[in-house]
């Protein structure tokens, strides 16, 4: 067996290490106020060339593009554009009703008005085409529908320069403005508006936190400008990207939790570790050379397996799960340059001013001098592995047990769309979509249209029509409307609410029902059918991925067979109460009043894919953190027990910390208005704090003791791999050294602060 080559203690002191980090660490801390200058040279470019993002983003994006939905409302939207209204004005002409003589000759006058706007297409009413869906069962109401064409970022813009001219009092009548236009736009204003609100919360939250487990405000500064970094700089990015795809504007919102949550993840780990060297006697360079050899690996190494689980996302084809798969990639590259650069930089220039400012100071001078037998910092970890680990098959069987009977009400989820429920019940959107859906014989704009295609005969239309009347979930079809080339469509209103279960049942009977000439089923339904198809169709390709991608990158760090499986089986466990909870509460309604929102009995169908990839890609982060530590302790001492032992007392405190913080900034963004954001904000940081301060602290080590020394067990053909091409904190792999002299000082220490 070839020798294994040691560095001396406090690493290379020219910044050598193995795998060519040196010539990074050199680069690095060769000119930190040159780095930084950089640094600050970009990040203004940044805020420059990221102004006005959220302007150019879009609030929709659940629809598969090579769908059949999709494909008929383009079709009808070019021939008949009053076949998919997407603004409609809802006429209130109160006591009078609607068909008052001077009510009536306003309306008509309205949408008169309204087909003459530049942009608007396809105006009808209740007053030109007498069609009862558009009339209220009392009524008092009655609905004026258009289509504003083009993008939606132009139509937006066209709704926001008509809007003023429209609501309000008309003579005898009130008008206010809802459709689906209305709701993605006033939904993204909301988003825009909330995100502010969050950031306002978080930033000093966080800072407090961090100065709480720093201690000196100096250091607590550092994570907070690597976040703030990586979220400027992210939106450069997305600001890009929107001039070649559309983007999400919900996407911001996982920028800013991911930029901040990630940045102060890295920036701990990096700290941490150099704090520990400067402990050792190590000067500021030596110590951040050392640093970014091992934890800056790890970190790195971090950052490649949360991209990867983002990054599934880019699998499906609807731009909202893509849009946070850009957002994601960014913002975590980002992060990680930004904290293995300008961060190592700062401490360059810092050196023990690192912990200046030192708020903890006073309260150390009162507080009574600790006996060594204490243990330390840490000790406390390091007893509740041992506990742990000395009732092994008890802590894995009851954490395991608890963490799927959390999950279970998962099992009963149904999936939907979202609508304008998703807005607080004071949006004048919402409000407008309330009364259509309350007052109103049929979901004005909700229903399900067919395009027909292809030459007919009056009496083969009728035929098709009267056929389709007798489905089961159709309460009524209407049509044909025929226009050149031989084109025609078919309102049709379903039984139930436009996406229910009756609604998605009629989009099959429908796409099944014989007909003379070419049919192309849309409508909200339809969408949904066609998304949840996407979904199904893709989702094992982006498990596949995540999945493999995980394996490969956690065999790398760990050279183990068995880790990796680990990995992925407990992260997925880690998931199980966020999904279960998302379900009991926004679902199935529990907690509504508490937290402000309207339960709609159903989970937008992107969502559970969107919480996985990112709680997933946490989880693997926090894993990732402590393996890398048990990993460099079992390097140096071979056994075992006492490195599951050693890696929880060094991450254990750091993993929490980390996990509070970003929870902190999850629960910010949780604040939100619109349900789809509280319920990624809220979901995600229970998984966070599930993951940290169960999975890790319980199921981890009982599970690692379980399995032995067996844990590190690989084939000779894959050990020889890992030899040459595995990352590690650690410059050498030997387990079957002896412990070296400071290893065993430790182990000593250890083992006399587990003594009773």
């Amino acid at each position: 067996m070839a020798e294994v080559k040691k560095s001396p203690p406090g690493g290379d002191p020219h910044g050598g290490g193995s795998r060519g980090a040196g010539g990074w660490t050199r680069f690095v801390t060769a000119r930190p106020r040159l780095t930084l200058l950089v640094a600050l040279v970009l990040t203004a470019l940044a805020v420059l060339a990221g102004g006005g993002v959220a302007d150019r983003m879009g609030s929709g994006g659940w629809e598969d593009p090579a769908a059949e939905s999709t494909y008929a409302t383009e079709a009808l939207e070019r021939r008949f554009p009053g076949s998919q209204p997407n603004l409609l004005l809802l006429v209130d002409a109160g006591p009078a009703g609607v068909d008052a003589p001077a009510a009536a000759a306003e309306a008509r006058r309205l949408a008169e008005r309204l087909d003459a706007e530049p942009g608007v297409d396809g105006v009808g009413s209740y007053w030109s085409t007498g069609s009862p869906a558009l009339r209220s069962e009392d009524g008092r109401k009655a609905v004026i529908a258009a289509r504003i064409a083009g993008e939606e970022k132009d139509a937006a813009a066209v709704l926001d320069k008509i809007a003023p001219e429209y609501r309000g009092t008309h003579g005898p009548v009130d008008v206010s403005l809802g459709g689906s236009l209305a709701v993605r736009h006033e939904m993204q204003v909301t988003i825009q508006e909330d995100l502010l609100r969050a950031e306002l919360i978080a930033l000093p939250l966080t800072l407090v936190l961090l100065v709480m487990v720093f201690g000196s405000a100096v250091a607590a500064l550092l994570p907070l400008g690597v976040g703030i970094v990586a979220i400027l700089g992210t939106n450069a990015v997305l600001r890009g990207i929107t001039e070649f795809t559309d983007v999400s504007v919900f996407a911001q919102n996982l920028t800013t939790a991911l930029g901040l949550g990630l940045a102060i993840d890295y920036a701990l780990f990096v700290v941490r570790r150099y704090r520990e060297e400067l402990a050792t006697g190590a000067d500021a360079y030596t110590a951040v050379r050392t640093t970014l050899r091992t934890a800056g690996r790890t970190v790195l190494f971090s950052a490649l397996t949360v991209a990867v689980s983002l990054a599934a996302m880019l699998v499906f084809p609807q731009y909202f799960l893509r849009s946070f798969a850009y957002a994601g990639i960014a913002v975590v590259l980002l992060a990680a340059t930004a904290a293995l650069t300008l961060l190592p930089a700062a401490l360059v220039l810092l050196g023990d001013r690192v912990d200046a400012l030192d708020l903890r100071r006073l309260l150390r001078r009162r507080a009574p001098r600790k006996d060594p037998a204490d243990g330390g910092e840490g000790a406390g970890w390091a007893r509740g592995a041992a506990l742990v680990m000395r009732r092994a098959p008890v802590f894995a069987v009851l954490t395991t047990v608890g963490l799927v009977l959390l999950g279970l009400p998962f099992l009963g989820v149904r999936l939907g769309t979202a609508d304008d429920r998703q807005l607080p019940v004071t949006a004048s959107s919402r409000v407008v979509q309330d009364q259509l859906r309350d007052g109103f014989p049929g979901n004005p704009g909700g229903g399900i249209t067919v395009l027909a295609e292809g030459p007919a005969t009056p009496a083969q239309y009728a035929d098709y029509r009267e056929r389709i009347t007798t489905l089961d979930g159709v309460v009524r079809a209407e049509g044909p409307v025929t226009g050149a080339g031989g084109h025609a469509y078919f309102t049709v209103t379903p039984e139930g609410e436009s996406v229910g279960a009756e609604a998605q049942r009629a989009v099959a009977e429908l796409r099944a029902a014989p007909a003379p000439f070419e049919t192309s089923v849309t409508g909200q339904a339809a969408v949904l059918v066609d998304s949840k198809d996407a979904l199904a169709e893709r989702l094992p390709w982006a498990a596949a991925i995540i999945v493999v991608v995980t394996l490969l990158l956690v065999f790398l760090l760990t050279g183990s067979v068995l880790i990796p499986v680990q990995a992925v089986v407990l992260n997925a466990l880690s998931l199980t109460a966020m999904f279960g909870a998302v379900v009991w509460v926004f679902q199935d309604g529990h907690l509504s009043g508490l937290l402000g929102f309207t339960p709609t009995g159903d989970i937008e169908t992107t969502l559970p894919v969107l919480m996985f990839c990112v709680a997933f890609g946490l989880s693997m982060d926090y894993g990732v953190f402590l393996l890398s530590r048990i990993k460099e302790e079992y390097d140096a001492t071979g056994d075992h027990e006492h490195s599951v032992r050693f890696g929880l007392r060094h991450t254990g405190g750091l993993i929490t910390a980390a996990a509070v913080i970003l929870a902190v900034v999850m629960v910010a963004i949780g604040t939100s208005r619109v349900t789809n954001t509280k319920m990624l904000g809220l979901g995600v940081a229970l998984a966070v704090l599930m993951d940290a301060m169960v999975v890790r602290s319980l199921l981890v080590p009982s599970v690692m003791k379980l399995t032995g020394r067996l844990t590190w067990w690989a084939p000779g053909p894959l050990r020889r791999f890992h030899d040459r091409f595995g990352i590690s904190e650690s410059d050498t792999y030997n387990p079957s050294a002896p412990p070296r002299v400071e290893e065993v000082s430790e182990k000593q220490r250890e083992v006399s602060s587990l003594r009773p």
